[in-house]
């Protein structure tokens, strides 16, 4: 049997990670277009939570696929599926349609980024595989850099449609390097898939997301005590069927490793401070400071860069400080930028933000990478692929958690200040979020709109400080010894 083409396979998956770094910017920065081009300022958060609940939906299945059928398989479709989704989006011509698109997207998410890192570990040696890990992030800040530019240039030049097709070249070379170059064993796996337990997980996990849009959105209450108590029996029949499963999809052993445990229920909760910074930081550089599209995308420019230098680090810290240790410094520094973001003026200047962004993105770097790691050392070799996509399930499902609930934080917020402003209207915050468009409202009314729209976006950031808050107290119940890497 011919070997894998270790160099060609890495850097497929390199490009797979450029691919669904590149989608999350760019659709940030054309954001505030697609919202004023399609009415959308109440359900923009859809756009982005339903990508991230597919993603978290999926994730664990496509872990126990790749375990149980191999990695190339699952890895392949993931590709294709997120291709196709993106070009389905591309053509979108209402909010409807492309939050339906993206349900696509999603699901192909979920496999292309956990089986991306589970392979890394299969190519790569225990003291390289930090190393792949971090220029795996390398390629995430390149995107990061690149996204902004282009997405402001296609949105100005072009149409925001254009933000999606970019994925497709990239996902149909990348499908063809993997296709040509892995080499793996055939898997004649006889275990039989966790069909309960897999439904069970996703009946959770959607039963939790729509609740939390409802929440914000609507006085449902019926619908809300229904999808309360859905949520209550698919964790206990969740429960049940993992205990009774013979190949359990997430199997429970691993939880009881407190370690493992907490570090990604810190993921889950930081990874949503992670898109309440990239997801809102364009808006209000574009809303209130009414700087264009290209370069309000700059504004997390740092952060990806920065990001890139924190997984560079993280070997050197875990060896210095221990994984506690080294959560509890980089936290802090996620506390310190959040109280700048919530203290500073209504017209902060842009560097403001940039210096933000490298602090936030040094240390969202570092708390992800560790994650990954240390992930995969707690766990035997056969649950790699499952402690791999558990961790990625975390970091999707805080996103989504959270996206949900800064929804919700924001929409109340510039709702009780229209309340306030019976001259304004949700038509005129749909326009002021983006530069261009604000340019035709009323210019008496503008800096009214501006101070409705910071109130939002300061609610948002005061619901990230408590959740950094409580991943700082979470960090201090698992380990007390200092030096444990």
């Amino acid at each position: 049997m011919k070997k894998t083409n270790v160099p060609v396979v890495t850097l497929a998956i390199f490009m797979t990670t450029f691919m669904t770094a590149i989608e999350g910017t760019i659709v940030s920065t054309a954001m505030p277009t697609i919202v004023s081009d399609l009415d959308g300022l109440e359900i923009m958060n859809w756009v982005v939570s339903i990508f991230l609940l597919m993603t978290a939906v999926s994730t664990p299945l496509y872990g126990k696929l790749a375990d149980s059928f191999g990695r190339k398989p699952v890895f392949l479709f993931g590709i294709t599926l997120f291709v196709v989704g993106s070009s389905l989006c591309g053509i979108s011509q209402n909010m409807m349609e492309l939050i339906l698109f993206r349900v696509i997207q999603g699901l192909g998410s979920g496999a292309v980024q956990p089986v991306a890192i589970t392979i890394i570990a299969d190519l790569f040696t225990l003291e390289k595989r930090a190393k792949m890990l971090g220029l795996n992030s390398g390629f995430w800040g390149v995107a990061s850099v690149i996204a902004p530019l282009l997405g402001g240039f296609i949105v100005q030049h072009l149409s925001w449609h254009w933000v999606f097709y970019i994925n497709v070249p990239i996902g149909i070379l990348a499908f063809l390097l993997v296709l040509i170059y892995l080499k793996e064993p055939k898997h004649s796996s006889k275990s039989k898939l966790d069909l309960k337990g897999t439904f069970w997980l996703v009946i959770f996990l959607l039963s939790l997301m729509i609740l939390l849009q409802e929440l914000g959105s609507s006085n449902n209450w019926l619908l809300m005590a229904i999808l309360a108590i859905l949520i209550v029996l698919a964790t206990i029949m969740f429960y049940s069927a993992e205990k009774k499963a013979q190949d359990p999809i997430m199997p429970l052993s691993m939880l009881k490793n407190k370690e493992f445990a907490m570090i990604n229920l810190i993921t889950l909760l930081i990874s949503g401070v992670v898109i309440g910074f990239e997801f809102y930081i364009p808006t209000w550089i574009q809303g209130i400071n009414g700087t264009n599209a290209s370069m309000a995308g700059f504004a997390v420019t740092p952060s990806s860069l920065m990001w890139i230098v924190g997984s560079f680090l993280i070997g050197w810290m875990l060896g210095k400080w221990g994984i506690k240790r080294t959560y509890d410094y980089m936290l802090l520094i996620l506390i310190a930028a959040d109280l700048v973001l919530l203290l500073v003026p209504i017209y902060a200047p842009f560097w403001v933000f940039c210096m933000i962004a490298a602090f936030n993105g040094t240390a969202f770097g570092v708390i992800t990478t560790a994650s990954q790691v240390r992930s995969q050392i707690l766990v035997t070799k056969d649950e790699i692929g499952v402690a791999t996509s558990f961790n990625t399930l975390m970091k999707y499902l805080g996103q989504t958690m959270m996206v949900s609930i800064y929804g919700i934080a924001f929409n109340t917020a510039i709702a009780h200040r229209l309340i306030q402003h019976p001259d304004l209207t949700q038509n005129m915050m749909n326009q002021i979020v983006s530069a261009e468009k604000a340019a035709n409202l009323p210019s008496n009314l503008v800096p009214q709109l501006r101070e409705v729209l910071f109130g939002g976006l300061k609610s948002v950031y005061v619901v990230s400080l408590i959740v950094i808050i409580v991943s700082l107290l979470l960090n201090q119940t698992y380990r007390k010894n200092k030096n444990n890497v």
